[in-house]
């Protein structure tokens, strides 16, 4: 197809696309003149999941250039490859050095250590749950801690189903890419499931006599 026609497959614009190209992103068309290319399934399909991790996952687009080369590294290993997604998916901002933070990592350190996780404390996660943790502190809600077994053990419950699914892809490739999509989408994926699961559990707690007004729940 030409870059006209991916365009209208995919639903961005022939600029874009091109942008992409140079960026790396996006392998380039297969030439048939100086000044034309044709495009195959394999380019919208890519096309697709950037759009998806740019969209849906937040990504920028250095961060999803970092992803794709894992995702097209054969000698990457999958749990690799799903780390590299992951870190991508935490937040930037530097930790304030106080009494709150250091509480914090030594919990989060401690819950590592006591469900035997193959992590590091130096995982972005780790850093981000700690952050999470010293707000939570700081806002008067340090007990918040007495729940996060609780929180961890439905986290490992998602994270199997997460992987599950991916082995169900059967070339090597299909599991790099769902890894990546499980990772990146399936934390849109939960969060949104969460928010509706507490509009839920809300209207059977405190008692509603319908449905949440919109905006709401």
């Amino acid at each position: 197809m030409r870059i006209g026609e991916l365009s209208r497959r995919t639903g961005v614009p022939v600029p874009t696309i091109k942008y992409y190209v140079r960026e790396g992103l996006l392998p380039p068309g297969e030439l048939t003149s100086p000044n034309q290319a044709v495009y195959g399934g394999s380019h919208e399909r890519r096309l697709k999941l950037i759009r998806a991790l740019l969209d849906v996952g937040g990504m920028k687009v250095a961060e999803i250039a970092d992803v794709l080369t894992a995702v097209d590294d054969p000698a990457r290993p999958v749990h690799n490859v799903l780390g590299t997604a992951a870190d991508h998916l935490g937040t930037t901002d530097a930790e304030p050095d106080d009494t709150e933070t250091a509480a914090a990592r030594d919990v989060v350190a401690d819950l590592v250590s006591r469900r035997h996780w193959h992590s590091h404390t130096s995982n972005p996660a780790a850093a981000d749950l700690a952050k999470a943790l010293a707000a939570l502190t700081r806002l008067g809600h340090g007990s918040f801690v007495e729940v996060l077994d609780d929180y961890a053990d439905a986290a490992e419950r998602v994270a199997r189903v997460d992987l599950a699914y991916v082995d169900r892809r059967g070339a090597v490739e299909d599991r790099v890419e769902s890894a990546v999509i499980g990772t990146v989408l399936g934390e849109a994926v939960f969060s949104a499931l969460r928010r509706l699961a507490h509009v839920d559990a809300s209207a059977k707690l405190y008692g509603a006599d319908g449905p949440p007004e919109r905006g709401t729940g």
